[in-house]
């Protein structure tokens, strides 16, 4: 196939959206692909037997995101593509959902995508859409002789945004060449992979949700705090130059999304990204003065700015654009610094949440805390989530440097045991810094629930997860601590075990799963449940005990009932 000239140039175009496809976009029929068997098949045989088609306006596509577990092939032994099988088809036959993460209860419940038109849908794969991938080894140029390969690749976040959903497909396994684990954490690190995932962010279709497949029976929409730290800029690539590409389309696609959203709203997301695009696109921060403030962020008067609403008020324009001055200035103006924040769930900050609550979980600078304690926001006004959590800035605080100011302020570090916050979501130096500040690893909050169960239940997008476990048990955290819910996290287990009694575990929803398992869970238990394959080997080296719950599942019960078949001869050799 020779190269697509400029004339062959199509268009995407996606609601409101337009980008140009160098390359047309090859989509396989989902029922052809539930045919298959074994490792995935390239674009020129998939093409010699008739199974590619060009998409077209209409066609209800879904683009699969994911790491390769080869150096020349996606997937040698075709583990990837037996589990991505296995979901569509429960998808189609309704016994598998899409479901919130457990860390949804401090977001955004309300996220629904249909499922009901995966039955006669298409597929867009790399292997199977893009030409001769295998021979690129240098990076992608961008110039009038580039190959078919390139000019596909170059074509992404038009695929992207032709698709009607994005799957990332992540079971933990392991790459056949280098032998280093892959699975949501590693996909989350990978540049291209960062590229595709915001490209379907700043996608101006209506729906831009990502579901994450775990395994056969577990796919989640993905959680915004992993999404808002992993930036495409600072991705792994395995051609360096690559980097430059991808900052280009990044930046094209923040430009576009916030064309779009202030034409077309909602201002709230109009707002958002216009504070983030500086951090996006690692530009040098805009100062401004008053009234160009308010321009840029489209207030009327420094009154609607300070005046208390749902959406992104003036307090978080500036906390997001990490400009301190203008935060006194609104503060001078009576913005109040105590306000709670609502309208903000799809973004990831439950409705109850404070300004300084937010400011610690976004991974703002320790300057921004400490600034808005200055201005007397209070740090140990707290919220309740749904399973009964105590949560204040402490519990959710994300970089070493937040421990030293709310310690300055005398934050309240025992209501509610802030490792249990940090530990799953944090880096090591922050787990570090609470630790050192007498934090106990084996501290139950007021549910029954603490760190030593964080760390397994919140850690598959935090690349330290191990790490930190390591930490908390050198800091004398019990191994084998089984956990014992109660109050409002009880009875959320109580309504799971009853479920799994009727059904089964492996009938049970995630929530319901992951619930149920809970009471009397170590933290093998919850790892196994999670299918955390690193920390289930980590928990096993620190004589981890195959301890059963209170249901009488052992670990490996809970793996293969959660569909994480790959822990179970690795468990097994344990089990003495």
């Amino acid at each position: 196939m020779g190269n697509t000239s400029a004339k062959d140039t199509e268009m995407v175009i996606c609601n409101r959206g337009v980008h140009e496809c160098s390359f047309p976009m090859y989509v396989v029929k989902v029922s052809d692909f539930l045919e298959m068997e074994g490792p995935p098949e390239p674009h020129h045989v998939l093409q010699q037997k008739g199974l590619l088609h060009k998409w077209q306006p209409g066609m209800f596509a879904m683009f699969i995101s994911h790491q390769w577990l080869g150096a020349k092939s996606p997937d040698p032994f075709g583990q990837q593509v037996t589990v991505l099988r296995h979901a569509l088809q429960a998808f189609i036959d309704g016994s598998m959902k899409v479901e919130v993460d457990l860390m949804r209860t401090f977001g955004d419940p309300n996220v629904s995508t249909s499922t009901q038109r995966v039955a006669d849908g298409y597929l867009f794969l790399d292997w199977f859409a893009i030409p001769q991938i295998t021979e690129r080894s240098d990076s992608v140029k961008d110039d009038a002789s580039m190959s078919n390969t390139a000019q596909a690749v170059q074509s992404i976040p038009a695929y992207v945004e032709a698709c009607d959903m994005f799957l990332a497909l992540v079971p933990d396994l392991t790459h056949s060449a280098t032998g280093v684990q892959c699975n949501y954490s590693t996909w989350l690190s990978r540049g291209w992979c960062r590229a595709e995932l915001w490209c379907r962010l700043l996608s101006n279709r209506e729906d831009t949700s990502v579901i994450v497949i775990f395994s056969a029976r577990e796919a989640l929409y993905i959680l915004p705090l992993d999404w808002q730290r992993s930036l495409i800029s600072d991705g792994l690539f395995t051609v360096e130059e690559d980097r430059a590409v991808v900052v280009k389309l990044g930046e094209a696609a923040v430009n576009s999304k916030i064309e779009h959203l202030s034409k077309w709203g909602p201002l709230v997301d109009y707002r958002f990204h216009l504070a983030q695009q500086p951090k996006l696109l690692k530009q040098a921060k805009e100062a401004w003065d008053l009234q160009g403030f308010l321009r840029h962020f489209d207030f009327p008067t420094v009154d609607a700015a300070v005046k208390h609403e749902s959406g992104m008020t003036g307090m978080l324009c500036a906390m997001f654009a990490g400009d301190v001055d203008m935060l006194h200035t609104l503060v001078e103006h009576a913005a109040d610094v105590n306000a709670r924040v609502s309208g903000l769930g799809h973004l990831g900050f439950y409705d109850s949440n404070t300004l300084l609550m937010v400011a610690a979980y976004s991974g703002q600078d320790p300057k921004m805390l400490s600034a808005l304690m200055r201005c007397h926001a209070d740090p140990n006004v707290a919220c309740v989530s749904d399973t009964g959590s105590i949560v204040n800035a402490s519990w959710l605080a994300t970089h070493p440097g937040h421990v030293k100011v709310l310690l300055e302020q005398r934050a309240d570090f025992e209501t509610s045991p802030p490792l249990t916050g940090v530990a799953g979501i944090a880096s090591v130096e922050t787990v570090q810094a609470f630790l050192e500040a007498r934090c106990d690893p084996s501290s139950l909050g007021p549910n029954g629930f603490g760190p030593m169960y964080s760390a397994p239940c919140f850690g598959r997008g935090n690349p330290h997860a191990c790490d930190i476990m390591q930490l908390l048990l050198s800091y004398s955290g019990d191994v084998n601590a089984q956990a014992k819910p109660h109050g409002l996290l009880y009875w959320d287990c109580l309504k799971a075990r009853f479920a799994a009694k009727l059904w089964g575990l492996e009938g049970c929803g995630v929530y319901q799963r992951q619930m149920a398992a809970l009471p009397g869970a170590t933290p093998l238990s919850l790892a196994a449940v999670m299918g955390d394959k690193a920390l289930v080997t980590l928990l096993l080296d620190n004589d981890a005990e195959h301890i059963a719950n209170d249901r009488g599942d052992t670990p490996e019960d809970l793996a293969r009932a959660a569909g994480h078949s790959e822990l179970l001869p690795i468990l097994s050799t344990f089990f003495v």
